[in-house]
């Protein structure tokens, strides 16, 4: 189908089935989210309920995430080729945002207006001895960890019955063996001071650096022994704060983290990196030492100039800025948009079209469906 009419189900599985088998026909649109999406949006949270208040009742938490689901298809699916259709069964998860981290290793949680949970940095001139000290080769005894697996399985209790728009809910496996990346997560703990301490002190960053992704390595590892095959194995990797430091900075200071992370993933698994901010300058390297082909993107991104660089056979994920899609007018997503898919990056045919990265609460639908329109019009590989 060629055109601007809205494809039926059976037509965006079509679209799916034929990128992940390598024949794409048509750029395939999606919009990535978590729970903010409802909890900040009154229409669909009228009770102001709170991200500490869904974090501290098993009950409030799961209506919130079936909420999330529901918002994805009833509202991301018309406009995407994600489903619209109801699921025969929901499947939720236990939100944790990007704390769990931070979190595990002593950082305080906190709840601010408006904004997802987070964390304090740990005071000033911590002793990085005492935080080495932390036994992360048993994760799940952590406090954080342990209390959210405490958490999951009331979760649990409260799904075993329940129904949600006629239909069954289950509760999917906690899974935290994700990592937001080594130079993310010391300045979630250290604040800016980290990006001095690489240059200034570059043994104990080294320290810090090398005693955070072995924290990763050994939480992975343990949550994948604690649900078995009921998770499936993935060796993905994210690291926002790369965006602050140079291509020598990066190559000397966290690339081999990177390494160590990914070389004790899983064998035969594509490795992946989510990168947000103005990270392109990376990704060569990223894709040539690492071996990593799926890049996540967030925003700013020349995704003709990124094709160029990483080749066709490189999966690229990305699409119109955040703030255009939230504040900018239908007609202007629809022109970036289409400049994105007329850039040079559908070739090949390993492209997704996204928000740049994470839709925020209160996206218009109509700046959605201009999103959607020009890739129907324009998103066809030829």
């Amino acid at each position: 189908m060629r055109g601007s009419e809205l494809p039926e189900e059976a037509e965006k599985r079509a679209v799916w089935d034929a990128y992940f088998a390598g024949r794409t026909t048509r750029v395939p649109v999606r919009w990535n989210t978590n729970p903010r999406v409802v909890i900040l949006d009154p229409s669909w949270n009228p009770e102001g309920t709170t991200f500490e208040e869904a974090a501290a009742d098993p009950r409030v938490h799961v209506e919130i995430a079936l909420r999330h689901e529901l918002y994805r298809r009833r509202v991301l699916g018309r406009w995407s080729d994600l489903p619209r259709e109801l699921p025969e069964v929901w499947e939720i998860n236990l939100w944790t945002y990007n704390v769990y981290e931070a979190a595990s290793l002593g950082a305080e949680l906190i709840f601010l207006d408006g904004q997802v949970p987070d964390t304090r940095p740990l005071p000033g001139g911590f002793d990085l001895c005492e935080l080495c000290e932390i036994d992360v080769d048993h994760p799940l005894e952590l406090p954080f960890i342990r209390d959210g697996l405490v958490f999951w399985k009331e979760m649990e209790r409260v799904c075993e019955g329940l129904r949600f728009e006629g239909r069954p809910v289950k509760l999917v496996p906690w899974d935290i063996g994700f990592s937001d990346g080594p130079l993310t997560v010391a300045c979630n703990l250290r604040g800016e001071a980290i990006l001095a301490d690489l240059v200034g002190e570059p043994e104990a960053a080294t320290e810090l650096l090398a005693f955070i992704t072995r924290a990763a390595i050994q939480r992975r590892r343990a949550f994948q022994e604690y649900w078995g095959d009921r998770l499936p194995a993935g060796n993905g990797l994210a690291d926002d704060s790369i965006a602050l430091i140079s291509p020598g900075t990066y190559r000397e200071m966290v690339l081999p983290h990177h390494r160590d992370y990914y070389e004790a993933g899983p064998d035969g698994i594509v490795r992946t990196m989510h990168l947000c901010g103005d990270a392109t300058r990376h990704f060569r390297t990223i894709h040539e030492e690492l071996g990593v082909d799926i890049f996540d993107t967030g925003y700013p991104v020349d995704h003709g100039w990124l094709r160029g660089e990483l080749g066709e056979q490189v999966e690229l994920y990305g699409g119109p800025e955040v703030a255009l899609l939230l504040n900018g007018t239908p007609e202007e997503v629809h022109q970036r948009a289409r400049s994105i898919l007329e850039s040079g990056v559908k070739r090949g045919g390993r492209f997704v079209l996204q928000e740049g990265n994470n839709l925020p609460p209160r996206v218009p639908e109509a700046n959605l469906e201009a999103a959607y329109r020009a890739c129907l019009e324009h998103g066809w590989i030829d």
